[in-house]
């Protein structure tokens, strides 16, 4: 670090108790984007041209070894959020189901929550997906969840739409943190329509055409406004979101703004000015205008005149899906995992290794590249740090601050992680050993050994986790197997008071399962 930048790094630090000198906190978190999608960490191996993302690097730093907590989606939401493991709640594998319960306890300290304490004016634009309180009559679920593949719904499925649409939905995000929501919840579900912090914006009263539930557009029917458009939900959020940074410019108080972007997930609805830009499918094609929409937020934040005390992260939420066309892309030279094994879904890095960029002026040197062990429940702590808070034990169970790795310090700030898969199986990441208490990829990868129960790799001289070391190392797979039980059993991963797990952990193998339910840990 430059002496100047050092002394401002010294000088602003200490006074952040200050309110007009708390950073603004910028999240951009993308969905189902992979590791190898963006550019600058798949030079030889990429084939998409992300260039706003790609500056956002060379502005601060850039992480090549940042996992997620899953290989999927609301699990690592919650984790981000929380700075807690998601299998220490009830979701042991999966997502948040449709028309689910809020995942997040209204108790819980989120990010928000955090920066709300702090007088900071918090929102969340975008993708939700970790369930709501949806007012939906005691009786009538059964005909309210009932799906049909397009057709014209009748007047007592729209009245029934119109009774429970017409009401807040509690649960969501203003009542975890947020003082702001706008989004579509999950965009390939219904309700197809946007809410607006707990209304939704009109009545759904028509059933989604069929059409739009083939070629990875929308996946599950259900109940959508009149001329509802896959192509307008991102421009409608880009909107948003830079409206909300312009008119933070203009007030006193810091932000907190989590920009969960719904791309380059599916619906693959690509708008007419980036159709066919990639030359390697819609996939390739949303991720473009995914990087658009990063590079017209940023250009906001510019405009703003609050980017030089904003700190800003970009992430994703798990790897890229192997079903929209990852063959068909890496046949013609782009690798959406990079040189990791496995894609969305899966224990083995291509799951769970994201990108992970974080840009402060005021503290992190341009064009930084850090190789620690790092994870996304990491910014609770790191954030709690900023604004001077000592966390209380029952919070951010899991998380551990990056502010020495940001401040350009090399010491590993965590010796630790767990990702998981889809179907709940642990990636156990220990220094450069990982250990997955399975066989295969936990989700929906191919391959691998099958015959062994479990795996071992050390990423480090196998990179590709391509040499199974289980059978020639039981001591280090007992050792690995003894840190896992540690880190469920003690309900936290950080120093601190022992926690309790809101459920009993599924534990791995599954022939172990038995015993754990026997005598379960909370």
């Amino acid at each position: 670090m430059n002496p100047a930048r050092a002394i401002l790094a010294a000088l602003l630090l200490p006074a952040l108790s200050s309110a007009a000198e708390k950073p603004n906190l910028l999240i951009i978190y993308a969905d189902d984007l992979g590791y190898g999608d963006v550019s600058c960490y798949n030079p030889d191996r990429g084939k998409i041209p992300t260039p706003h993302i790609d500056r956002l690097a060379s502005q601060g730093m850039r992480f090549t070894d940042a996992h997620s907590s899953s290989g999927v989606c609301s699990p690592s939401r919650y984790t981000l959020l929380t700075g807690r493991y998601h299998w220490r709640s009830r979701l042991q594998k999966g997502i948040v189901g449709q028309w689910e319960k809020p995942l997040i306890a209204p108790d819980r300290l989120t990010l928000g929550a955090l920066a709300k304490a702090h007088g900071y004016r918090t929102a969340c634009i975008g993708k939700w997906h970790l369930g709501w309180d949806w007012p939906i009559p005691a009786g009538q679920a059964a005909r309210f969840k009932a799906r049909s593949k397009g057709g014209a719904a009748d007047d007592a499925r729209r009245e029934l739409w119109r009774e429970v649409f017409s009401k807040p939905i509690g649960g969501g995000p203003t009542t975890r943190g947020f003082d702001l929501y706008f989004g579509t919840d999950v965009p390939n579900w219904p309700p197809f329509c946007f809410i607006e912090n707990d209304r939704t914006v009109g009545i759904p009263s028509e059933f989604l055409p069929a059409r739009l539930l083939e070629k990875n557009q929308a996946s599950n029917p259900g109940p959508a406004l009149p001329d509802w458009k896959l192509e307008s939900i991102l421009p409608a959020l880009g909107d948003r979101a830079a409206a909300f940074v312009a008119e933070s410019g203009q007030r006193p108080e810091p932000f907190l703004l989590f920009f969960s972007l719904t791309t380059p997930h599916t619906p693959l609805a690509v708008n007419e000015a980036w159709k066919g830009k990639s030359g390697l499918g819609p996939y390739a094609d949303l991720v473009i205008e995914t990087d658009a929409m990063v590079g017209r937020v940023l250009a906001a934040l510019d405009r703003s005149g609050k980017a030089d005390n904003t700190l800003v992260v970009l992430t994703s939420d798990n790897g890229c899906a192997p079903y929209i066309g990852k063959e068909e892309m890496e046949a013609k030279g782009h690798f959406p995992s990079g040189p990791w094994r496995g894609a969305k879904s899966d224990a083995w890095e291509g799951g769970h290794r994201v990108p992970f960029i974080v840009r402060w002026p005021a503290v992190v040197e341009p064009g930084g590249v850090c190789d620690r062990l790092v994870h996304q429940a990491d910014l609770m702590r790191t954030f709690a740090g900023i604004l001077g808070t000592e966390l209380p034990d029952d919070a951010a169970e899991d998380s551990f601050s990056l502010m020495p790795l940001l401040k350009g310090g090399g010491q590993a700030v965590r010796e630790n992680a767990v990702s998981a898969s889809i179907g709940g199986v642990p990636a156990l990441r220990d220094g450069p050993w990982k250990f997955i208490p399975a066989p295969g990829s936990g989700g929906w990868g191919k391959g691998g050994e099958q015959s062994q129960p479990v795996q071992l790799y050390q990423l480090s001289d196998d990179p590709g986790e391509t040499k199974n070391l289980a059978a020639s190392m039981p001591e280090k797979v007992e050792e690995m197997k003894a840190l896992l039980e540690k880190i469920i059993t003690d309900g936290r991963s950080t120093p601190g008071a022992r926690q309790r797990n809101d459920v009993a952990v599924t534990r791995f193998p599954h022939r172990a399962a038995a015993r754990a339910k026997a005598a379960p840990e909370k």
